[in-house]
């Protein structure tokens, strides 16, 4: 029989990486494939208020160009001394006529954060992932969410991995680290998509053919 397969609404790489080592950890067995790989280049606007709003829109607007089960997420840095920003607009924080490169994020969060005492700098960065498929002629939606949690850190990790540019400014207080210091394999095992998985786990096992995921 062959491997069901799972779209990745996404197009980058390292994050259809992830999900593949998520997977693979918890026992998952699906066929991962891509945007790119089933040719869809379109994209929907994200206009939801919150991180769930905008993770079902995609999840909804890819299903139905591709009509194989979809997982979407979204997610971003919430800084609590900044009331939660910059939040569901972590990609799109300095304005459509700004710099929105990785580093000008990066610097931003800094500059913002100059002078904040040590007690206050604590922020997390945070996904919500939206999985939609058809089972017996009905549509089953789920969402769920995961977070990491750590401190501001006071100056940036020099190395600004392309497209997850607030791993460079978060530290994760139990391990003493920046979180993008963290190697792949060694991220997968704490990253807020892995939390989020595994509460989805029972729905992807439906997906992967298996109704009991305590059997995985």
């Amino acid at each position: 029989m062959a491997m069901r397969r799972l779209l990745i609404a996404t197009t980058n790489p390292a994050k259809l990486a992830e999900y593949r080592l998520i997977l693979r950890d918890v026992g998952i067995e699906l066929e991962l494939v891509s945007l790119a790989e089933l040719g869809i280049s379109e994209t929907p606007k994200e206009t939801g208020a919150t991180f769930a709003e905008n993770a079902l829109l995609k999840a909804r607007f890819y299903f139905q160009h591709a009509r194989i089960a979809t997982l979407a997420d979204d997610g971003g840095l919430e800084i609590d001394a900044l009331g939660g920003e910059p939040g569901v607009r972590s990609h799109r924080w300095l304005g459509s006529g700004g710099d929105d490169s990785d580093a000008a994020l990066v610097a931003e969060v800094i500059r913002r954060m100059k002078g904040v005492e040590a007690g206050r700098r604590t922020a997390r960065i945070r996904a919500t992932l939206a999985l939609i498929h058809e089972e017996g002629g009905v549509i089953r939606e789920k969402t769920a969410s995961g977070a990491i949690e750590g401190v501001i850190a006071e100056r940036a990790y020099p190395e600004i991995r392309a497209g997850f540019p607030y791993r460079a400014v978060l530290v994760i207080p139990g391990r003493n680290c920046y979180l993008g210091e963290l190697g792949d394999e060694e991220e997968a095992q704490i990253s807020q998509r892995r939390i989020a998985v595994l509460k989805l786990r029972d729905e992807l096992a439906r997906i992967a053919g298996c109704r009991d995921a305590q059997l995985l």
